[in-house]
């Protein structure tokens, strides 16, 4: 389901809680969400569309990763950049890395691990940060 995007400074300045199977339909809902909005955003976390919960979904070129639960593992190369966000306007500076690991579960609840690098490590950073209240 679509879902509005939440612009509450307050709110989206908590830290998210840990996912659970219980919280896979949020990961559909990004994922409706995030299409709806394809025009201006590639990634969006849970709390953006109100869910306090530790999930992301980012977009990887041809396919969305939804990812539960992500940690970064290792992270290489950094550089300062601007992002800008859904959730807010204008642009912000950020120091973000050219290389990172990331660890996550997907829908069938597996672990995973995925070696990003470049815009969609840029991505999976900014959504990373929304779940520990770091907005960008």
């Amino acid at each position: 389901m679509v879902k509005p995007i939440c612009k509450d400074v307050f709110f989206l300045g908590q830290k998210s809680e840990p996912a659970t199977k219980a919280d896979i339909q949020v990961g559909r809902d990004l994922q409706d969400t995030l299409k709806a909005n394809r025009v201006h955003c590639v990634g969006m976390a849970a709390n953006m569309i109100g869910v306090k919960k530790n999930i992301i979904i980012i977009n990887m070129g041809l396919v969305d990763v939804v990812m539960f639960n992500p940690v970064i593992l290792s992270k290489s190369e950094p550089y300062e950049t601007e992002e800008g966000c859904l959730s807010l306007s204008g642009v912000r500076p950020t120091t973000r890395y050219q290389n990172i690991e990331v660890e996550y579960y997907d829908f069938n609840w597996k672990k995973q691990r995925k070696k990003l690098s470049g815009w969609t490590a840029q991505i999976a950073q900014h959504e990373i940060d929304h779940l520990s209240g770091r907005i960008i």
